[in-house]
């Protein structure tokens, strides 16, 4: 049953294909993505990717000021 639905919908994929649906469907995709761009938003994996650099950043300043604290303290004594 499952690959009837998918040889109906691989056949209904390629009578699109060469269709003005097509490139409806492109220039809306590409609209979408310049809006997208112009708000200022940005994909799941760009995030995920800052959030990680932006992770490491924060574990790197937390050890610089805690050996700054630690010199600080042997500074003072």
């Amino acid at each position: 049953m499952k690959d009837k639905f998918q040889n109906i919908s691989d056949k209904i994929r390629e009578l699109l294909k060469n269709s003005p649906l097509e490139d409806m469907e492109n220039n809306i995709n590409a609209l979408i993505k310049n809006k997208c761009t112009d708000l200022g938003l940005v994909s799941r994996e760009e995030f995920d990717v800052q959030t990680e650099v932006l992770r490491k950043t924060r574990e790197k300043l937390e050890a610089m000021e805690k050996a700054l604290a630690e010199y600080e303290t042997k500074q003072s004594k």
